[in-house]
């Protein structure tokens, strides 16, 4: 296998690492500091087509592979996590599932506006009692047999994107059946509009980190949609691979799905963040002097330097591995939990011995 970058993934590496040099980088202290969602930046995102690029350009998109994509979003998490967060819960929560479940209506309404970032996305899973759980969830769709509308009702809380966001992806269930387990929920995911009567926001949370992205609860209290909010209509869909997917019951397998997918990502902001964590240290090495050296003419330093950035390299190139089974159609599932787990693990440990060696 080979693992070298072709051509057109340096060049898009390069942009997006001139971007967020140049457009993100001098913004990143003041969103953290102020908790102020990067509007400015996330407008500039949509017209650089950060927004849509794994979708096909049929639907606004840039045609890339998700390969393109995990580093767009490393990229930008290396020099602000606010904003590397806001394109990972835009694109792989929110447009992901409308291109991988929905209609084609559905995606021609709903995937230009969000790839161009004149709309932006978020997804609604997460409930005071149902996080890890998704059995745990309380927000109901009942139709109504007169009027054929579906009725939701529920919270959701910990939302990224929160009330900053114009498009929600809802889980809700709607029937409980018996199993050989037990009673079980049947989900269905719905697409919600910003502005639909009876959707409203709630608490804004206030994060120890990554403070600029809106983190909020969101409140369905009798909202009314048609069956063409239904993500994949009522009957669902036949995917290119023949697969029935989207519909009415769907809405667990949608969730899990998006998630796994959604997971390498997620590797993939901690890997920027680890790196910028790296090079601060090595800054600090080359200008912190000790017995009249800089600390990086220390052996021992400069090979806890080298094991950090080679802990780093190893997760980035799992993650890479599961873009790849990905784009290739391959099942990822078990890959991307493993980036996550590792890279995420990896970017706390690297953050705090960096600050062992740093004295912080």
């Amino acid at each position: 296998m080979d693992f070298t970058l072709s051509k057109q993934h340096e060049m898009a590496r390069q942009l997006f690492k001139d971007f967020a040099e140049n457009e993100v980088k001098p913004l990143a202290q003041e969103t953290d500091e102020t908790e102020a969602f990067p509007q400015v930046t996330v407008d500039k995102m949509g017209k650089s087509g950060f927004l849509g690029i794994p979708v096909p350009k049929e639907y606004g998109g840039q045609g890339a592979d998700i390969l393109t994509y995990i580093m767009c979003v490393e990229e930008l998490s290396k020099v602000c996590g606010t904003t590397g967060v806001v394109v990972s819960a835009h694109t792989s929560l929110c447009v992901d599932p409308i291109l991988t479940y929905g209609t084609e209506d559905q995606k021609q309404k709903f995937l230009p506006d969000l790839c161009s970032g004149k709309k932006l996305g978020a997804f609604g899973l997460t409930e005071p009692g149902a996080g890890t759980d998704a059995q745990g969830v309380q927000t109901k769709a009942v139709q109504d047999e007169a009027t054929g509308e579906w009725i939701l009702n529920g919270s959701k809380c910990f939302i990224t994107n929160g009330k900053v966001a114009d498009v929600y992806i809802i889980i809700a269930y709607t029937d409980v059946v018996e199993t050989k387990r037990g009673k079980q929920k049947k989900f269905t995911a719905f697409i919600v509009e910003k502005g639909t009567e009876g959707f409203t926001f709630g608490t804004k949370e206030h994060k120890m980190g990554i403070r600029g992205s809106q983190t909020c609860e969101l409140h369905l209290e009798n909202v009314e949609l048609d069956e063409s909010r239904i993500l994949g209509g009522p009957e669902g869909i036949t995917n290119a691979q023949g697969k029935h997917v989207g519909g009415v019951g769907f809405g667990f397998k949608t969730a899990m799905m998006t998630l796994d997918a959604g997971r390498a990502v997620v590797a993939a902001q901690a890997n920027g963040l680890a790196l910028a964590v790296i090079e601060q240290l090595i800054e600090y090495g080359q200008t912190h002097m000790e017995g009249g050296k800089p600390l990086s003419a220390n052996k021992a330093f400069a090979f806890k330097v080298a094991e950090l950035k080679a802990n780093v390299e190893c997760g980035r190139q799992l993650v890479f591995h599961t873009a790849f089974m990905r784009d290739a159609g391959l099942n990822h599932g078990m890959e991307s939990c493993m980036s996550k787990l590792y890279c995420t693990d990896n970017a706390i440990n690297t953050t705090r011995e960096a600050m062992n060696l740093m004295g912080v």
